[in-house]
C-alpha cells in the first residue's frame, strides 16, 4: 500500500507544481501581451528621432509601475538595441547574460520565450517571461516581465501538504484494515498456541474453540482437538493399564511372598537363595507400589493452597535426620519462612524423594544441604549433596521412568521416585531441575509458584 501511494503519489505532487507554475506563466504571458500592445503606439522612443507623444509613453510607465507597486513584479519595455523605453522599477536593466537576456533573445527573434524551468519549493528562482512588440511585421521592442516565486511556491508546497495529509489518511486507514484482518486470521493461531502450550505443560483438557478466522483454521482447529482427544484416550488407557496390572499383580505377589516365607521356614536360617528370592519378592513389590502411585499421580488434580515452605521444609529435614544420623550423614537445613502456592501433600512427596536420594548416595562423613528462598515470583528449595554427582548425560535422563544410572545399580530404588515427584509437581505448576554441585555432587532444585497458577 505504501509503494502504490508513493507511486501515485509523487507524480500527483510534480503535476500539481507544473499546474501551479503554468498558471502563473500563463498570467505573465497575458501581461506582457497587454504591455505590448500598449508599446505599440510608442516604438517610435527607439528611434532617434521620436515623434510619438510623451502622453502614451507616460501612460505605459504609469502601467508598468503600478503593476510592479501592486505584484512586485519587475516589468520593461526594451528596444532592440538594450535601451528602455519604460521600466519599473527603475533600476531594472537588461543584463549581459542570464536568465532574462535568454529571453530577450529569444523574443528578439519574434517568438515567445520558452517556458521557464520548474520551480521547486526549496528553490528561489524567478519567472521571466518575454513577448515581443511587433509593428508592421517587425520586431521593435521586447516586453519583459521577472516575477518572483515566493506566493507560487507555498501554493505548491500547500497542495503537496493536502497531497501527503491524504495519503497518510489513506495509510492509515490501510493499517487499520490490516490490522483487522491479520487479527481476525491470527487469532485462531493465538488460541492454538496457548492450548499447545498448555497440553505441553500438562493440561490434556485444553481444547480450541473452533470459531472465527479462515475456514483452514478452523478445520485445523478441528483436527488439533480430535488429535488432542485420541492422545489424551491413549493416555488414559495406558494410565489404566498400569494401575490395573499393579493392582493386579500385587495378591499373586502377596501369595507368592508367603510362599516364600514359609518355604524359608523348612530350609535354614543363613540359605543365601532364600535370602535373595525374598529380596527380590520385596523389590518387586515396591515397583508395583510405585508404578500405581504413578498411575494415580498422572490423574491426580494438585490441592493447591497457601503453604509455608520453610516450615514444611524443616519438618522433613528433621524427619530425615535419624535415617542420615544412621548412615554417618550430616543433613543441615536453613529453611527461613517462604510462603507460596503448593500442595503440602505433593511437596512432602517430593522432597522425601529427593532427601531420600540425597542421604542414600552421599558417603559418610559428608553432608547433604537443603535451603528454602524466594527466587521472584518462585519459591524453591535447593538440596545438594557431595555424592559422586552425575554425567552431562546422565542428567539429562535423571527422572525418567525406571532410569538409573549405570554406576548405581547396586543401590537400593525403583527409578520411579522422582519421575512421580515431577508429575505431581507439574499438576500444581511446579518444577524439578538437576545440576551438578562444585566440586563434586548433585544439586536438585525443588520450585513452586509464590503466586496461584491459572487453571
Amino acid at each position: 500500500m505504501a509503494a502504490v501511494l508513493l507511486a501515485l503519489g509523487i507524480p500527483l505532487g510534480v503535476s500539481v507544481a507544473a499546474a501551479q507554475q503554468q498558471k502563473v506563466v500563463v498570467d505573465r504571458i497575458d501581461d506582457t501581451a497587454r504591455f505590448a500592445s500598449l508599446a505599440q503606439f510608442v516604438t517610435d522612443a527607439c528611434s532617434s528621432t521620436r515623434t510619438s507623444t510623451d502622453e502614451r509613453l507616460e501612460t505605459l510607465s504609469s502601467e508598468l509601475t503600478s503593476y510592479h507597486d501592486v505584484y512586485g513584479i519587475r516589468a520593461g519595455v526594451f528596444c532592440r538595441t538594450d535601451i528602455p523605453m519604460a521600466q519599473a522599477p527603475a533600476s531594472f536593466f537588461l543584463p549581459d547574460e542570464g536568465v532574462v537576456r535568454d529571453a530577450f533573445d529569444e523574443a528578439k527573434l519574434s517568438r515567445r520565450s520558452h517556458d521557464p524551468k520548474q520551480v521547486w519549493p526549496w528553490q528561489r528562482g524567478r519567472l521571466v517571461v518575454a513577448s515581443p512588440v511587433i509593428r508592421d511585421g517587425d520586431v521593435v521592442a521586447v516586453v519583459v516581465t521577472d516575477s518572483p516565486t515566493g506566493q507560487m511556491r507555498s501554493r505548491i508546497l500547500h497542495g503537496w501538504l493536502v497531497i501527503g495529509l491524504g495519503e497518510v489518511a489513506a495509510m492509515l486507514l490501510a493499517v487499520g484494515a490490516a490490522l483487522r484482518l491479520t487479527g481476525w486470521v491470527l487469532r485462531p493461531v493465538r488460541v492454538l498456541d496457548a492450548t499447545t502450550h498448555a497440553i505441553a505443560s500438562g493440561r490434556l483438557k485444553s481444547r480450541v474453540a473452533a470459531a472465527g478466522g479462515p475456514p483452514e483454521l478452523r478445520r485445523l482447529a478441528r483436527a488439533f482437538n480430535e488429535m488432542a482427544d485420541n492422545v489424551e484416550d491413549v493416555l488414559e488407557q495406558q494410565r489404566a493399564f498400569v494401575a490395573d496390572a499393579s493392582h493386579q499383580l500385587r495378591n499373586p505377589l502377596s501369595a507368592l511372598l508367603l510362599r516364600i516365607e514359609l518355604l524359608a521356614l523348612e530350609l535354614p536360617e543363613d540359605n543365601e537363595e532364600i535370602a535373595s528370592v525374598r529380596t527380590e519378592g520385596k523389590r518387586l513389590a515396591e515397583v508395583l507400589d510405585d508404578l500405581l502411585d504413578l498411575a494415580l499421580a498422572e490423574h491426580t488434580e494438585a490441592d493447591l493452597r497457601t503453604t509455608d515452605i520453610g516450615a514444611l521444609t524443616a519438618e522433613r529435614v528433621a524427619a530425615w535426620t535419624p535415617t542420615a544420623e544412621a548412615k554417618g550423614v550430616r543433613l543441615e537445613g536453613d529453611c527461613p519462612p517462604t510462603t507460596a502456592w503448593a500442595d503440602p501433600v505433593t511437596l512432602s512427596s517430593a522432597l522425601d524423594a529427593v532427601i531420600d536420594n540425597a542421604v542414600k548416595f552421599t558417603p559418610e562423613d559428608q553432608c547433604v544441604q537443603v535451603r528454602v528462598a524466594a527466587d521472584g515470583d518462585r519459591a524453591t528449595v535447593v538440596v545438594s549433596d557431595h555424592g559422586p554427582g552425575l554425567t552431562d548425560e546422565e542428567l539429562a535422563r535423571v527422572g525418567d521412568r525406571f532410569w538409573r544410572s549405570g554406576r548405581h545399580q547396586n543401590i537400593k530404588g525403583s527409578g520411579l521416585g522422582l519421575s512421580i515427584s515431577r508429575t505431581l509437581l507439574a499438576a500444581g505448576g511446579g518444577t524439578i531441575s538437576y545440576a551438578h554441585h562444585e566440586p563434586h555432587g548433585l544439586t536438585v532444585t525443588v520450585s513452586v509458584p509464590r503466586t496461584r497458577p491459572t487453571a
